[in-house]
């Protein structure tokens, strides 16, 4: 129960540890002055010991029984100072007292002295990295300086083991040189008070930087595996690469090390009888060991020298200690029963970046920190290293929440991770079992024994509903990610199922709602009751719409939708409610009735949506209408069972429901038209009598009022009448008797207009538009449309002489003579018009119309003079065209069979082309050769009169002569 988040108590792990040290029967050695190790292409691995004494000891390394002697050389009883490995040539290379010897890597012999270098004090090899595998004589010769004195030396060493110099290098080498690297083309020298870098290719040295404190001897370390060059300044080591550049942090160590050993990404420093570890990237001290030896005594570091080794060896004095870098997974494992986690996914990322370990086992580890933080209660950190795992699978977690076995058991990965945690089981236990261990871990720590217990729950002891709670919710959060994987179809359906569980526990109803409305694979059977036993209902609903049971929705929403005033129920099928009933609705009602709705317009079921469109009606007309005349379905309902099925008192919704089948389906059904005609009468007359009543002061009340509004609400866009007028003009499929009875007695003139004028009766038309509603124009129209002289007189006689007492209409008669007078016979208007009519009104009047009747007259002559003129005109023209002759020569051919005519019969169309006889008989006497046909295209041609027309003439003809045209 550690806090991930707190910082670790120590950096320090477990990253080296004792391998093997020396077998006891090997006989005591001496002082050991300088190491050498390598491993064999055998896997045999090779510790090469130098003494004081100077023998060369080849220790042998047996996991079992340690370093055992392999062999054993003298070579002249000086100190050796320096074992160097040339793995490639099987040779060792000795300094002992300023000289360099050469030895067989297996036999340790011969022993063979290299006279051209003397008084040498420091050697090193040369040093190739991977990018430059072009170096010439990398493979074969064996490259290595050596300081001798103030002076650099280079040497290569041939296949017949003499030594040639390549260079020599005095420099400005006065301290001395110190030490010595060789990596490529680049040759580092460390001096009392300077570092340099000496360039092979160019020849060039310079400084790379001075030593503050001349006191501290210069040291520097290879890091083979970076291919880099660690710079000591007193305890500070300076890392530069091959140009002699720093690159990364400095390392700092405690102390100023006595010598340094590169284990994979760390260095091992040594010093003052303790061996420490520090990463090279980072520079974070990470382990310590104390190395138990002879004080005083000297210690010597040997690795690897390819970088990538896993062994380390340590002497001091006369014992030798092999270190072995413990295993990557081991580390993490120790860190983890350690709580700590950070440090956990520290190593484990570190160990990706350099190719050590791979992204699933990232993963794997944030999965099994996942657990073990589970299983301390931190479950919110929990969830964020499993949403972190890329290869945990969803159903781990369903025994946390399920009770096994249940219908997704099987699919739950047997993975045992590193078994660090326990199994896993119902979240209430791990809360019970945590808790039980932090009451313990109290008890504990009063009675003085530390725990792993986090000091916050010692502290202040969560309760149990805030950890159930904080568990349920973050498991949720867990699962509301894992549905944007893409996952097994069994998978999904445990994840959604699961969710709606923990949905329900936390009461989170809108998030319950939302999975089930939206495409989900919950399994309705584990839900179903659940949900109903919870009472949450409205969640059922959208689950079961989701799958495609609309009927067991429905039932839901229905049930739901219901649960308002017995008031309303009593009084929801008066029509003069219908505006009381809406308000009254409240939001959890309108909701369930707009949910079923949705289902019932995609619903192509008849039984289903006539069985739930009543209760939708009464709550909402507008929803009702959407189902009924929803596009939404594939098939259509048959109208005359919906009609039925329509409550006869939801007017509204059966008007709106035959305007759509009239007019947006196209239906001509005379019963449909009929029933809208009839139906919108009946509402337009109880429009007009509402209306009446409420213009009314004296006998309106508030009552009133409220159930005229009512019309102002309709589910139509525009008033009752004026729907009914349009769709009696604009509709001949209803019986327009019928709707008359309806009206005969009502105040709707201008209906019964329409109506009288569908049954011809073009009296009783002009009587309403004349005197009923006194609407000039409108009666004009009318006669305009009759065409005939004696409706004008018909209306001028109805203005003059209206019946029922009425008076006179003289400007109604008036306009008329203006307007139309031409259409009147000014006889007939002077005998019908009244004494009584003034005569400044009609004077003026008559006159325009006796003017425009000689006017019209004159005009009727001159258009039967010009019509006879063009009929004389065409007849000559029709007389020129029969009278025209035609050519045919030796040369004149068939312009559709392309055969010369000769003396055959022809025959020319009105387009002047000419055809054989044979020809004219398969091409038809009124279409030609180019495809006109001259009974439907009429060809005009000009004439005298600027142009004649021409109907269809067909020439027949016969020899090579001129020959008239005849038809």
């Amino acid at each position: 129960m550690a806090n991930s988040k707190s910082k670790p108590k120590s950096h320090s792990r477990n990253v080296l540890q004792l391998f093997a040290g020396l077998n006891p029967s090997i006989p005591h050695l001496p002082p050991i002055r300088s190491l050498a190790i390598t491993t064999n292409s055998d896997s045999q691995t090779l510790v090469f010991v130098g003494t004081v004494s100077g023998d060369v000891i080849s220790l042998s390394l047996n996991p079992n029984s340690g370093l055992s002697l392999f062999l054993r050389v003298n070579i002249i009883g000086k100190p050796v100072t320096s074992i160097h490995v040339i793995s490639h040539i099987k040779k060792l290379i000795v300094l002992s007292d300023g000289f360099i010897y050469l030895l067989d890597l297996n036999s340790l012999e011969p022993v063979r002295k290299l006279s051209l270098l003397k008084n040498v004090n420091v050697v090193s090899k040369r040093f190739f990295s991977s990018l430059n595998n072009g170096i010439k004589g990398k493979e074969d010769g064996c490259f290595f300086a050596v300081a001798v004195g103030k002076k650099l030396v280079l040497v290569e060493l041939v296949l017949s083991g003499s030594p040639v110099i390549l260079k020599e290098v005095q420099g400005d080498f006065t301290d001395g040189i110190m030490c010595l690297s060789w990596v490529d083309d680049s040759v580092f020298v460390g001096t009392r008070t300077v570092y340099y870098l000496y360039s092979y290719a160019s020849g060039q040295c310079d400084v790379i930087f001075s030593l503050p404190d001349p006191s501290v001897l210069p040291r520097m370390k290879l890091l083979a595996k970076e291919c880099k060059v660690m710079l000591m300044v007193d305890n500070v080591g300076v890392i530069v690469d091959s140009e002699g550049q720093p690159v990364g942090g400095s390392l700092v160590f405690s102390e100023a090390p006595e010598t340094m050993g590169e284990i994979g990404a760390y260095v091992v420093v040594v010093r003052s009888g303790k061996l420490e570890l520090y990463h090279k990237k980072s520079g974070n001290y990470v382990q310590r060991v104390q190395i138990v030896g002879e004080a005083g005594s000297p210690c010597v570091v040997a690795d690897e020298e390819d970088g990538r080794g896993k062994l380390v060896v340590v002497a001091t004095g006369s014992k030798v200690m092999c270190y072995r870098k413990v295993p990557s997974e081991e580390q993490i494992k120790d860190l983890l029963r350690k709580k700590n986690f950070r440090e956990a996914i520290s190593l484990v990322e570190e160990l990706q970046n350099e190719g050590e370990m791979t992204r699933e086992t990232l993963s794997f580890v944030h999965a099994q920190v996942g657990f073990l933080l589970l299983f301390d209660l931190h479950f919110e950190e929990a969830v964020d290293h499993f949403l972190l795992s890329e290869t945990m699978e969803p159903s781990e977690l369903f025994p946390f929440i399920m009770r096994d076995p249940n219908r997704w058991s099987l699919l739950v990965p047997r993975n045992r991770y590193w078994g660090l945690h326990p199994p896993p089981s119902l979240l209430e236990k791990v809360v019970d079992d945590g808790l039980t261990g932090i009451q313990r871990a109290i008890f504990l720590k009063k009675a003085g024994v530390e725990t792993a217990v986090d000091d916050e729950f010692l502290q202040n002891p969560p309760s149990r509903a805030d950890l159930l709670e904080s568990a349920i919710k973050n498991m949720t959060r867990f699962l509301e990610a894992s549905r944007h994987k893409d996952l097994a179809p069994s998978v999904c359906e445990g994840v959604d199922t699961l969710l709606m569980y923990l949905y329900r526990a936390l009461n989170r109803v809108d998030d319950m709602e939302r999975l089930g409305s939206s495409d989900n694979s919950c399994v309705v059977e584990e839900l179903e009751s659940l949900l109903s036993e919870s009472g949450h209902l409205r969640a059922l609903a959208f689950l079961y719409a989701s799958k495609g049971m609309s009927s067991k929705s429905l039932s839901i929403w229905r049930v739901l939708a219901r649960n308002y005033s017995s008031s309303y129920l009593n009084d929801s099928h008066g029509a003069n409610h219908l505006q009381d009933t809406i308000n009254s609705i409240s939001s959890d009602q309108e909701t369930a009735v707009m949910e079923a709705s949705k289902i019932l317009e995609s619903s192509s079921d008849q039984e289903l949506v006539l069985q739930h469109l009543g209760w939708i009606a009464d709550i909402n007309q507008l929803l009702a209408v959407q189902v009924l005349v929803s596009e939404k379905r594939t098939d259509l309902l048959p109208p005359d069972e919906v009609i039925a099925a329509i409550d006869p008192r939801k007017v509204d919704i059966l008007l709106r429901y035959l305007q759509w089948l009239i007019e947006d389906q196209d239906s001509g059904d005379t019963r449909f038209h009929t029933t809208y005609a009839l139906l919108l009468s009946k509402s337009a007359l109880d429009a007009n009598e509402k209306e009446h009543v409420t213009q009314n002061p004296e006998v309106v009340n508030q009552e009133e009022i409220n159930i005229s509004d009512r019309w102002n609400n309709s589910i139509f866009d525009t008033h009752v009448r004026e729907r009914l007028q349009f769709f009696l003009q604009s509709s001949d499929l209803y019986d327009p008797e019928e709707v008359l009875d309806l009206v005969e007695g009502s105040e709707l003139w201008l209906e019964k207009a329409i109506l009288y004028r569908k049954l011809g009766q073009e009296t009783l038309v002009l009587q309403i538009l004349a005197l009923k509603l006194e609407d000039c124009e409108a009666a004009e129209q009318y006669c305009a449309e009759i065409g005939r002289p004696d409706a004008y007189m018909q209306l001028l006689e109805m203005y003059l002489e209206p019946m029922n007492g009425k008076e006179p209409m003289f400007k109604a008669a008036v306009r008329l003579l203006h307007n139309h007078g031409e259409m009147l016979d000014p006889l007939q208007v002077l005998e019908r018009l009244s004494p009584d009519m003034p005569l400044q009104l009609a004077s003026e009047t008559i006159l325009r119309m006796l003017r425009a009747r000689l006017h019209h007259h004159r005009q009727g002559q001159i258009v039967h003079k010009l019509s006879r003129a063009l009929d004389i005109d065409a007849s000559l023209a029709r007389f020129e065209e029969r009278s025209r002759h035609v050519l045919i020569n030796d040369e004149s051919v068939c312009d559709s069979c392309h055969a010369r005519l000769g003396t055959k019969l022809f025959a020319m169309y009105p387009d002047d082309t000419i055809v054989c006889y044979k020809c004219f008989r398969r091409q038809g006497e009124s279409t030609s050769v180019s495809g006109r046909d001259f009974k439907k295209d009429t060809l005009y041609k000009p004439g005298r009169r600027g142009f004649e027309f021409a109907q269809w003439l067909m020439v027949l003809g016969c020899g090579i002569q001129h020959h008239p045209l005849s038809c």
